[in-house]
């Protein structure tokens, strides 16, 4: 879906209310917006952080990716 929506003089723009509804933001609510080089994504907080856990999950599986496992590599490299 596509719609077009208007940006005011100082800036401001609406999500139409189907859309919020949808969505489930509320008044108050945030978002994020991510500039890419096509152009703008608005993201709710929930899809923000499914994205990085998406991401955070295709690392979980190497041997180095524990908190441990870059402590121990953190003293290794400075010499404790």
């Amino acid at each position: 879906m596509t719609l077009q929506v208007n940006i005011t003089a100082n800036g401001r723009m609406s999500l139409p209310s189907d859309i919020r509804k949808r969505l489930g933001l509320v008044g108050g609510g945030a978002v994020l917006i991510e500039e890419t080089d096509d152009g703008v994504i608005l993201r709710t907080m929930d899809q923000a952080v499914a994205k990085a856990q998406a991401i955070a999950k295709r690392y979980a599986a190497h041997p180095d990716a524990s908190v441990d496992a870059f402590l121990a590599t953190r003293r290794r490299n400075s010499g404790e």
